[in-house]
């Protein structure tokens, strides 16, 4: 869901200014309304398990892939979640020539008190240890860290990946974002935070997402249309996307990119059964 990076003060409306009687959460636009995924969807968050599975079945074919060149990858996790669900991902990264990090700071329960400016500084010393600049991985609220990392780093960051990140709608298109006012005692309405977030980061940027996603609304998870920026599409959970196998192959092709030719992910032959890839501007979802 999208989330605070620094609190704002709040704006002083004029004594004799006429004060909204609507709800603040209705969209502007009927056609702009975009949901929180159904019931269905949130049941099919089951199949994480199959999807860990078919990882391990795939070994052998995603071990086939290109070597990468050893750049370093800093990898956060959702929201709720703690470094060790993100262990397989660094595992696969660390075995395609990658130096992967953990975000090494427990559960992420929100952006309380610390957690970001640690963020900053890890990034800055990765960055500086390598002497080069890091791809940031960030899987559903992670992603929200990784997008705002690289706008206030641009020269730290080579990249930025999400998985199931949900930027580009309001909270409510979610069905965490009650969870997450729970855990991290933060509101999450506020209309020009949610409009920074949306904004892309100034470095190459691909958003892999999933239409039968059962937490975050796949419409939340679309870039606009950028030279620098793509969205592809995998069958995928929201919980298992960082184990699904076709998400794998995604992000190691995106990695090997070279920052200064990049060029969009190719559907072209057999990939074209199993990825779609979406360029235009998305929907915009309820309260924007």
């Amino acid at each position: 869901m999208s989330v605070p990076m620094r609190r704002r003060k709040p704006v002083v409306e004029a004594a004799d200014a006429p004060r909204p009687q609507t709800d603040p959460f209705a969209p502007l636009d009927a056609r702009e309304l975009v949901e929180a995924p159904g019931p269905l969807l949130l049941m099919l968050e089951a199949r994480a398990p199959w999807e860990y599975a078919a990882m391990v079945a795939a070994a052998p074919w995603l071990k086939r892939l290109p070597v990468g060149d050893g750049h370093p990858v800093l990898v956060y996790p959702g929201l709720g979640a703690a470094d060790i669900t993100t262990l397989p991902l660094r595992n696969f990264l660390r075995e395609r020539g990658y130096t992967p990090y953990a975000w090494k700071q427990g559960f992420n329960f929100g952006p309380k008190h610390g957690v970001l400016d640690r963020c900053r500084e890890q990034l800055q010393q990765v960055a500086a240890r390598h002497g080069q600049p890091a791809s940031l991985i960030g899987w559903s609220l992670g992603g929200v860290y990784a997008r705002e990392l690289a706008k206030e780093q641009p020269q730290n960051v080579r990249c930025v990946i999400t998985l199931g990140t949900p930027f580009n709608g309001h909270p409510r298109a979610t069905n965490a974002w009650r969870f997450y006012e729970m855990v991290s005692g933060q509101s999450t309405h506020d209309p020009a935070l949610i409009e920074q977030i949306r904004g892309l980061p100034p470095c190459p940027t691909t958003s892999i997402y999933s239409k039968t996603d059962g937490v975050v609304a796949w419409q939340c998870s679309l870039n606009p249309e950028h030279p620098q920026a793509e969205n592809i599409e995998v069958h995928a959970s929201h919980i298992g996307m960082g184990m699904n196998p076709l998400a794998l192959y995604a992000i190691a092709d995106r990695l090997r990119q070279d920052p200064q030719q990049w060029q969009r992910f190719d559907v072209q032959g057999a990939r074209r059964w199993f990825y779609k890839v979406t360029h235009h501007a998305p929907l915009r979802s309820a309260g924007l």
